[in-house]
Order: structure tokens, then C-alpha cells, then sequence
């Protein structure tokens, strides 16, 4: 199999149960690590970054401790790092379980490294994950907080990390796993795939997360991915779920196989 690179996302919705504060699916993490070991054991020329959501960690926090978007406001810099924990608790978790199965996976807390401004990254240190790519370890980033220089602070999603990395490190494939089977219209069907030309029908179906979620949900994840794919023509991008047993392992290695929703710039 040729050499490819693929972001992955573990939604937070998947990775932990959003509904009770603090309370990851080790279970679920686990099979996702051996799908990821599969993997690469089937094909050892794959690259991955990998992320994950902060689920209800760090939303729950963020709830409590809600960071404006108005650089008047003043920032509650104990909330502040409040969330940065929570984000950091999950994360640990995570790193520890996929260790643990043989992933060689390499925490990148973003908190440590990227500056914002106005909810934007503007400056991230590249040099660290670069290294862990060429090493061969896999470079594990999370939703977290960032420094901002016009709000004070902001939180990041692993989409908005994606979104800055994808046009550096020219990615194939972008797979975002979380609960639902993909995009669905109003009668819960499966919407296969949403290009820019019948984003506007689709845009009528999008909704936020029904769960504690400070990032925007699902529209903001296909918003976000049409205009990445847009940005970059070669790139798909795909949201599916990782409930499904076998469904991490199929996507990575046979990506025509893919299920859920397939976002690209052509139909």
C-alpha cells in the first residue's frame, strides 16, 4: 500500500458519554486503539495525526467557566486553566490507553504552543510535530485552550487544529468520527455526500450538538471541512461513526470503503 497521510478526529461524543461530566468510554477507546494497530500493521507506509475531541471533559468545564468573545471582557484566568485541565485529563487517558495497546502515539497539548487571535490561530511551532512524523510516532492533539491576543483566551477544536495544519502538511484524507452514522436530513436519513453545490440544501438540516458542546457541533464540523476541501481540491474529508466495530480499520485502509458522509468539492 503507497505512503499517504490521514488526520483523525475521536469525536468527544464517542470517546466519553456527554450527558455525565468526566466520564470517558475506555472500552471504546480501546477497540479504537487496536483498529489504529490493525492499521498500521496492515499498511506501516500510513502516517496519522490523530485528535480527539474533549468530550465531556473540557465542554463541561467550558460550560461552567465561559470564555467571551468580546475583548472587552475579562477573562477568568482560573476557568481558564479549569478547562485547559479538564482538556489535559481526557487527554492523558487517551495517550495512556493507545500506549497501552502499542500505538505510539505523542501528546502535543496545543495550550503549550499556539497563539490565537480573535478565536484564530495565529502562530503554531510546527517543528514538534514534524519531528514526530519523521520518527515514526504519532502525533496526538485535543481540543484545548489557547492563549488569544485580542479575547484573552479561546478554545480550539480539533477541527480548527486541522484546518490550520491541513494546507502545511498536505493530507489525503480527513476522518472525523463521532456518534452518528454521518450527516442526516430531517427524516434521519443518511446524507452520502455534500459538496459545494448542494451545501445549501444541506445546510437547512445541520444542527448544533444536542450534548454540552462549546465548539458548534455538526454544522460547524461540515462547515468547516467544505471549506477545507474547498481550500485544497485533492483533499475528502469524511464524518462517520466509530460505534461500528471494524469501522476506524476500514476507513484507514480502504478509503473507497468509507461509510458515513463524504465532503469534496466535486459530486
Amino acid at each position: 500500500m503507497s505512503a499517504e497521510l490521514v488526520f483523525v478526529k475521536l469525536g468527544g461524543s464517542l470517546i466519553t458519554d456527554k450527558q455525565r461530566e468526566a466520564t470517558p468510554r475506555p472500552q471504546v477507546i480501546r477497540r479504537l486503539a487496536q483498529e489504529m494497530k490493525s492499521a498500521l500493521a496492515s499498511n506501516p507506509g500510513l502516517r496519522i495525526v490523530l485528535g480527539h475531541g474533549s468530550g465531556s471533559f473540557g465542554h463541561w468545564a467550558a460550560k461552567r467557566h465561559p470564555l467571551s468573545a468580546s475583548p472587552q471582557a475579562e477573562v477568568s484566568w482560573a476557568g481558564f486553566a479549569q478547562i485547559g485541565a479538564a482538556a489535559a485529563r481526557l487527554n492523558r487517558l487517551v495517550t495512556d490507553v493507545f500506549l497501552a495497546e502499542g500505538v505510539p502515539v505523542f501528546s502535543l497539548p496545543p495550550s503549550a504552543a499556539v497563539l490565537a487571535r480573535a478565536g484564530q490561530i495565529s502562530e503554531w511551532q510546527l517543528a514538534p510535530l514534524r519531528y514526530a512524523l519523521k520518527t515514526k510516532l504519532i502525533p496526538l492533539i485535543f481540543g484545548d485552550v489557547a492563549f488569544d491576543t485580542e479575547r484573552g483566551g479561546t478554545i480550539l477544536s480539533t477541527e480548527d487544529l486541522f484546518v490550520h495544519w491541513a494546507p502545511i502538511l498536505q493530507p489525503k484524507r480527513v476522518l472525523l468520527l463521532g456518534n452518528a452514522p454521518g450527516v442526516l436530513d430531517d427524516q434521519h436519513r443518511l446524507i452520502p455526500t455534500i459538496t459545494p453545490a448542494n451545501y445549501p440544501v444541506v445546510a437547512q438540516f445541520l444542527r448544533g450538538s444536542g450534548c454540552v458542546d462549546v465548539t458548534g457541533g455538526m454544522a460547524d464540523k461540515v462547515e468547516q471541512m467544505l471549506a477545507l476541501v474547498q481550500r485544497l481540491p485533492d483533499l475528502r474529508a469524511w464524518i462517520f461513526t466509530g460505534r461500528e466495530p471494524g469501522n476506524l480499520v476500514r476507513a484507514l485502509l480502504e478509503p473507497e470503503s468509507t461509510p458515513g458522509t463524504l465532503i469534496q468539492v466535486k459530486a
